[in-house]
This record gives structure tokens, sequence and C-alpha cells, in this order.
């Protein structure tokens, strides 16, 4: 079994319970991490996103992010981030479809199609693997049941699109049937290592 080393992981994160997986929370600090295998990476995505501009991150967060880029590239597998994160434009990350020169390419999903309660738009940033090879994932159709907390949400709950808002614990956990396929994924990148 190819170990992949997980980055970036919440402390009571799930991937702690899978085999094969080095995993590096907020103690464990992933800027630690000495290479040799491909990733997962979850970097921190406040400084990032649509609403950045409300988000207190640390001085150094934003740097978190294009560090694990580094790691996804010279080492193969997968970084997450949400749909809206300007990572893709700060990075050169490519537009779905596309690929760039490190034959990294971006896969659209909704966490919704792995048993997240909300639909969480997600890119996810992924080298090391053609795009024929990625493992099979589910696709679900329709609204799922709940939303990430949003302006454009805040409906009644009388309103017939009434749609109630996930726990901060659950926008920030990755969906255990998630986890795993990352992993999988990740465990089939490979990336030439220059000697």
């Amino acid at each position: 079994m190819i170990n992949v080393a997980i980055l970036f992981a919440r402390a009571d994160s799930f991937y702690k319970t899978l085999p094969g997986c080095d995993v590096y929370d907020i103690e464990r600090d992933a800027r630690t991490w000495p290479g040799g295998c491909p990733v997962v990476a979850h970097p921190p995505c406040r400084a990032w996103g649509r609403l950045s501009h409300m988000a207190n991150p640390r001085p150094d967060e934003k740097d978190l992010a294009r560090w694990a880029v580094r790691q996804v590239r010279e080492f193969g597998g997968v970084l997450e981030h949400p749909k809206a994160s300007r990572l893709w434009a700060d990075q050169g990350l490519p537009d779905p479809g596309c690929v760039d020169e490190f034959g990294g390419f971006t896969l659209p999903i909704h966490q919704n199609w792995f048993g997240h309660r909300a639909e969480k738009a997600t890119f996810l940033y992924i080298v090391g693997i053609e795009r024929r090879d990625v493992p099979a994932f589910p696709l679900v159709l329709g609204e799922a049941s709940h939303v990430i907390a949003s302006s454009t949400h805040r409906q009644k709950r009388t309103h017939p699109q009434f749609r109630p808002e996930v726990t901060r614990p659950e926008r920030e956990h990755t969906p255990p049937d998630l986890a795993r396929w990352l992993v999988e994924l990740a465990r089939r990148c490979r990336v030439e290592v220059a000697a």
C-alpha cells in the first residue's frame, strides 16, 4: 500500500482512521512534512474565498496554500479548495478542462456527492495521473438538504426554498466517503522526481 500524506487536516480528522495515511494537523504542522509520497492537501481557505474580506486569517495563512500547491506539483496528489477560491488565479492553476505544465488539471466536484449535507462546490487540483485514470466517483442530482452559511441563502423558514445551514464543524469536515476517495486518488498519482 502506498502511503499518502494528509496535509492541513483537522485535529479530529477522519483521515486519522484510514490505514496508510500520515496525517498532519495543526499540532503537527504540515510544513514539517519531509516529502516523499503523494499528498491530499486541505490548506486553509478563509483567506482565499469569497468572504475573505470578513475573515481573520493568521499572517502566514495564505502562504500555506501556496506551499501546498508546490507539494502537489513535486510529489503528486490532490489539493482541495472551494470552487470560488482565488488560489487558482494566484498560482496559475488550470481551469477545468485544461492541463498545466506540471500535468495538473482541475476537477470540479460537489461534496454532497460524497455524503456532505450541503452542496459545497469544490475544485480539486490534481497532479500525477491522467484524467481517464481518476477513480470513479458518484454523481448526485438534485439539491442538497442543507446550505453553507451565506447571505444568499438567508430565507425565512417558511419560504418554500428554505434549507437549513450546516454547522461550522460540518463546513470544515471532509465527508468520510470523500476522504477515502481522495486517498485512493492520491495513491494513483505518480510524479517523476528529479534525481
